[in-house]
Formats: structure tokens, sequence, C-alpha cells
């Protein structure tokens, strides 16, 4: 009670919330400016670099979004529901739905960018700018030309982590792995746990996964055959994935979780929360999957 008291702002751009006011606080209020979820616990770390970079930032954005925080420890129920699986995590949402996002504590300047782009302003610094076009171009599937962006970035600062793991995507998504492997390997020591590392990694195991799966017709046609056969479904989702295919892979998982929550211990959700590392936390179907995710979950 004491930290809730400490970390309220008397504008109300900071405040903490609870399971049960949290509809109220990040739902309602983001129909009206967006809102930041801070997702922290008390042992993190990393939490206590991020939050006073958030709260700066956030209150120097007079007005244009806020900051809820939310102790994970304290309430579990929605971070287990929407996915969060590793904190610091902050997800933006706008007009009640999850739209943006990001994990690991980021430095000022990265979350003043990401407050700008949140709120419709310019993101100032030609490195951030082709990261941004890089990321924009792999999510509309020009592999080539966010490899060559990425490129350009290395080519300045040939330790530069979001390059190195946009790049590995690049590879992961052209099916050359072996690349994708080597690539990952040149990310520093200290920096193989950030988030940009995670989302390459875990979409390299992904892409590995997907190699031992059957052709997507023999799947499709299991599926047809048996709609009820889930993990004929799951694998089918995987393989879909591993073709870059997410939005048909999204719905795989969702059908599953809509028709049997609890199938082999909430596998489906789980593979879902896999997915949306992989994928990044602004990627299209990520939004879309938690969107979705959250409109099973909170109906």
């Amino acid at each position: 009670m004491l930290q809730q008291a400490a970390t309220a702002t008397a504008d109300g751009s900071v405040k903490d919330t609870t399971t049960q006011t949290f509809v109220k606080d990040v739902i309602e209020e983001s129909k009206r400016q967006p809102v930041l979820v801070d997702f922290w616990a008390p042992w993190c770390g990393p939490c206590k670099q991020l939050t006073p970079v958030l709260e700066k930032t956030v209150k120097a954005a007079k007005g244009k979004v806020k900051l809820v925080k939310m102790n994970i420890d304290e309430h579990p129920a929605i971070p287990g529901q929407m996915g969060i699986q590793s904190i610091p995590a902050v997800i933006a949402f706008v007009n009640g739905q999850p739209a943006d996002g990001f994990m690991g504590a980021l430095p000022e300047s990265q979350v003043v960018a990401f407050l700008e782009r949140l709120t419709k302003d310019r993101i100032g610094g030609e490195t951030k700018d082709l990261l941004t076009a890089a990321e924009t171009a792999l999510a509309q599937g020009d592999t080539a030309g966010a490899a060559d962006l990425y490129a350009q970035v290395l080519a300045e600062d040939s330790t530069n982590v979001a390059a190195l793991a946009g790049l590995t995507r690049c590879y992961v998504e052209t099916g050359s792995l072996d690349q994708a492997r080597q690539t990952l390997a040149m990310v520093p020591e200290a920096k193989r746990n950030e988030a940009p590392v995670a989302a390459a990694r875990a979409a390299l195991d992904l892409a590995e996964q997907a190699k031992t799966l059957g052709p997507i017709t023999e799947l499709e046609q299991k599926v047809a055959a048996n709609p009820l056969d889930h993990q004929a479904r799951f694998d089918l989702a995987l393989a879909l994935n591993g073709k870059g295919r997410r939005m048909e892979a999204l719905e795989q998982l969702i059908a599953i979780v809509k028709r049997d929550r609890k199938w082999n211990d909430d596998g489906a959700r789980k593979q879902l929360v896999q997915f949306f590392d992989a994928w990044g936390a602004t990627d299209e179907a990520t939004i879309e999957g938690r969107r979705r995710l959250s409109s099973i979950l909170f109906a």
C-alpha cells in the first residue's frame, strides 16, 4: 500500500493497478489515451532500472500517455492470461486493446522513441530510423530489404543487438538456419538475454522444430478429416509458422484455445506465447494474437 501511494502521481499519469481494477485502469482508460502497462516484480533487477525511466518519460509526455504498474507476484492472473513470461514487460493498450510493447530494461532514448511512435510523433536518430524501417520491411515480407537495412546498421556498429537479432530473423525467414545460428552467435555474451535476441532465438527454435513435421497438405487433410484432432492442428500451426504464414498459424492455435483450453496442459496458449516471443511485440500477428487471446480469456 505504501508503494502504491509512492508511485501514484498527482496528475494521475502513473498509478498501480490490481486484477480487480485492471479493466477500469487499463481497458477503459485506454479508450481516452494510450496506457502503458508495466508488468514487474520486487525481485526483478531490470524492473528497478526500467520503472524510473518509464515514469520520467511518461511524465514528460504531459498527458499524452499514462503508465499503469502491475506487480505480477501480487496479481499473477492477468499477466499469465496475456502470456507474459519474462519481465520487465511493457504492453501499450490503445482503444481497449494491446497495440504495441517491448520487453527488457530499455535505455531512456529507446523508451522515448517508443512513446513517440505510440503518440504518432517522429522517431529521431538515423540508427533508430534504419532499425524501424528494417522492422517494417521484415513485417511486410521484404526480407531482402530488411537484411540490407540491418547490414547498414551493423556496418556502423557490429555489436548492435537489434540489428544482429533482426538479421538472424531474416535468415530464419529465408530458411538459412545455419547463417541464422552464426549471426546469433555474434551477439555479445552480456547481451544474449535481451528481448530482441530472445525473439530471434525463439524464431530459430521454432523454425528448427518445424523441419521435423510432415508436409502442410498432409496436416491440413488430417484437420479437415477430424477438426477435433488438436495435435494435428497444433502441428499444422507450427508448420504454417515455419513457412512464414503467421496469421494462419495463429488461427489454428486460437481454434484449439476456443475448443479446449486445457488441452495438453494449456499447450495451445503456451505455444501462442512462444510465437509472440518469436514474432516480436510489435508484429501485426502478435498484436492480433494478443487481442484475440484477450477477447477469449476476458469474455
